[in-house]
């Protein structure tokens, strides 16, 4: 049996590691996130007529499933507490509306969609 030691010795008797790989392995690590970011978020330019054609009409499966009213305005988070019964009863409106293809099928999209009305009747939204 491993006799046992204590942390503090544990880390007394770690050696030393080489700097520059200490550096390769930290810095290069952001370099490759920092590349994969600015690939994933460039958008690419179709290169041929066909692929015009393809983005401007985009099948059934290439068009996302909740697209904002107005697309220019931003969302801000926003925390409250409801009632557990009403809590219950949005998440299961949100989920049998999803699974029945009807939208807007969301919490936030449903909670949007009922509280738009009432601001706007109190005159807090044009």
């Amino acid at each position: 049996m491993v006799k046992r030691r204590s942390l503090v010795d544990g880390l007394k008797t770690t050696p030393k590691a080489d700097p520059e790989t200490e550096q390769r392995f930290v810095f290069e690590a952001k370099k490759q996130t920092a590349a994969a970011v600015e690939k994933v978020h460039k958008p690419k330019a179709p290169s041929e007529p066909q692929e015009q054609a393809k983005s401007a009409a985009p099948s059934a499966s290439e068009v996302p499933a909740r697209q904002p009213a107005e697309p220019n305005r931003g969302r801000t988070p926003l925390t409250t507490r409801l009632r557990a019964d009403i809590g219950a009863a949005l998440k299961r409106a949100s989920l049998e509306r999803q699974l029945a293809g009807q939208t807007p099928h969301t919490v936030q999209d449903i909670l949007e969609e009922a509280l738009e009305p009432w601001l706007k009747d109190r005159d807090y939204l044009k």
